[in-house]
């Protein structure tokens, strides 16, 4: 019973009691459990199995919880869990996660028209009843029908750092068979897909049955779909199916390279195969004279790609973009890595809803091995996360200037904002004030259903202003719960590199914000990218890779990220986004 799995036991044990209509204070403590657990650095069986520590020295775990984690552990299950899913059709769970729905609402359908799965609220939106009820109405309608579709995705994919969770149980899982040689993950999990809808694993081994039931001893398994000779197949508790193949030494790497895909990407490479006489599948590379099909190849991706006079390309280009192009003219990138990311700019404290100081935020980014940060908490149309008004910004940057002095030249924070940009256009915060910060993020969380003109000119009002020095997560997605508010990206593009400013890809698992494809495209603009964490907690910090990785996917190098920059290479591009605006 992993972390993971416990946090999301206690996520579904808080969704059906609030559907139930239970005392909210009984609620929110399954919520904040589940928070915890999940930031958990560590393992919750290596506390468990520490006679020195209790579940409970762990800040916000009472007694009661730490029981009910503990029977999680040791038995795989809770009675209260169970019983509630019982009580509680399970289809009802997948209602409540139609955006703009969650518990109270799905019990109000649940109760009022009997609707207990997605078919059946989205013909009871069709046939217009769910305006009838109170608090619903016929944008809410429209709302739910057009996020139905969003649930309904998150019911087939989850989140690549959820995928990474998984894929590094099963990694862990079989470092314990000695009968693995070889050992691959691919897929869209191994393209760095922001998304994944099932893992690949592929083994080299001479004992198949071995490797095969050791797979069957993963703790999160909830059902054998499949087991044949060579593959099997399980899905786990929430719902991800997990494909083990065993395959040939000699065929390794072809089959590395068939699984990993594309599926545009491989057409191209057996297109280009055919053209020289070759064949290329799963099973290695063959050359084919006549009726006869002669081995070529296949125990590495390097030589597959070798008989085509192609370099192995980085899983995370292999899309049927540009790779090919690149790899002709023999400008195949060197990809960013976590290693060039010298700054994180943009997370919060608990002076807005962030959850450690600036001192501790400090302490874990150097311990991340980074050079500066810069404190960005909300302003205050924030109001729900206590937003900055202008007297606590100014104050907050004071605490700044006096951590810089006593950090002397080993560590630099940056006078940061988060600042709105209001829904009749115009930030968050004057003027005279923002002109004081070091780096300013603009950002739309207000408004987002506005019309595609007037959330276009709210961003490019933000970026005309000389004292803003990024757009914050420029498209407003969360990935299965909320689509990309209407913009006209290619304006936010052409202003952006007009005024010198610069775009965030916003690392955060659910947002990953901007895509893959627009970085590229700003890319091709001229404008720096930023990859930041947006983080909420020092835990939040680790989200880097997964920016780093949605970056790989544009193709971008260290030169086309901001933060890979020295400080004073920072502060120039600062000065010069505020000389052009």
């Amino acid at each position: 019973m992993t972390n993971s799995r416990i946090a999301d036991v206690f996520d579904e044990i808080a969704d059906l009691l609030e559907f139930q209509g239970s005392n909210p204070f009984r609620v929110r403590a399954y919520r904040n459990g589940a928070r915890i657990i999940r930031d958990l650095p560590e393992s919750i069986k290596t506390v468990l199995a520490d006679k020195q520590r209790k579940l409970t020295d762990l800040e916000g775990i009472g007694k009661d919880l730490a029981d009910k984690i503990q029977t999680l552990v040791e038995t795989g299950e809770l009675s209260q869990h169970q019983e509630l899913l019982e009580q509680v059709p399970a289809t009802v769970l997948d209602i409540m996660r139609v955006p703009g729905l969650g518990p109270k609402k799905a019990a109000v359908l649940f109760k009022e028209l009997n609707i207990e799965t997605l078919e059946q609220l989205k013909a009871a939106c069709e046939a217009e009843q769910v305006r009838q009820l109170k608090g619903f109405g016929a944008k809410t309608e429209q709302k739910i029908l057009h996020g139905i579709s969003i649930a309904s995705a998150a019911n087939e994919r989850i989140y690549w750092a959820e995928a990474d969770t998984v894929a590094g149980e099963l990694r862990e899982l079989f470092a314990g068979c000695s009968s693995i040689e070889q050992l691959e993950l691919a897929g869209s999990y191994r393209r760095g897909k922001e998304t994944v809808g099932d893992l690949d694993i592929l083994v080299v081994s001479q004992d198949v049955e071995a490797v095969m039931n050791r797979f069957a001893e993963y703790s999160d398994l909830a059902e054998v779909i499949a087991r044949g000779d060579t593959k099997m197949s399980i899905r786990t508790h929430k719902g991800l199916q997990v494909d083990l193949r065993v395959v040939a030494a000699e065929s390794f790497g072809a089959a590395l390279q068939y699984f990993t895909g594309s599926k545009d990407h491989n057409v191209v490479v057996r297109g280009l195969a055919k053209q020289r006489g070759l064949k290329i599948n799963e099973y290695g590379v063959y050359r084919v004279d006549g009726d006869k099909e002669i081995y070529v190849a296949g125990a590495t991706e390097e030589e597959v790609y070798a008989t085509l006079d192609l370099p192995c390309f980085p899983p995370e280009l292999r899309e049927s973009r540009r790779e090919f192009d690149w790899a002709s003219a023999g400008e195949l990138p060197e990809l960013i890595s976590e290693a060039d990311i010298r700054g994180d700019l943009h997370m919060h404290t608990h002076a807005t809803d962030g959850r450690a100081s600036i001192e501790e935020m400090v302490a874990a980014a150097r311990s991340r091995g980074l050079s500066y940060i810069a404190i960005t908490d909300h302003s205050q149309r924030v109001s729900m996360a206590r937003g900055l008004d202008p007297k606590r910004v100014l104050g907050q940057w004071a605490e700044v200037d006096a951590m810089n002095r006593r950090l002397g030249d080993e560590f630099t924070v940056l006078k940061g904002i988060e600042c709105d940009i209001l829904e009749q256009g115009g930030m968050d915060l004057p003027d005279d004030v923002l002109a004081q910060a070091d780096w300013v993020l603009a950002s739309v969380h207000y408004g987002q259903q506005q019309s595609r003109e007037q959330i276009t000119q709210r961003l490019l009002g933000a970026i005309e202003n000389p004292n803003v020095t990024a757009i914050a997560h420029p498209t407003g997605r969360i990935l299965n719960r909320r689509e990309a508010y209407e913009v006209d990206i290619d304006a936010v593009f052409s202003a952006a590199a007009a005024y010198g400013k610069v775009l965030e890809l916003n690392a955060n698992p659910a947002r990953l914000d901007l895509n893959d494809i627009h970085c590229a495209a700003a890319k091709s603009h001229g404008i720096p990218i930023v990859i930041n964490t947006d983080a909420h907690s020092i835990e939040g910090l680790a989200c880097m890779r997964y920016g780093v990785l949605q970056a790989r996917r544009a193709g971008l190098t260290r030169d086309d990220v901001a933060n890979t920059r020295t400080l004073a290479q920072l502060r120039s591009l600062i000065e010069s986004g505020r000389g052009n605006s």
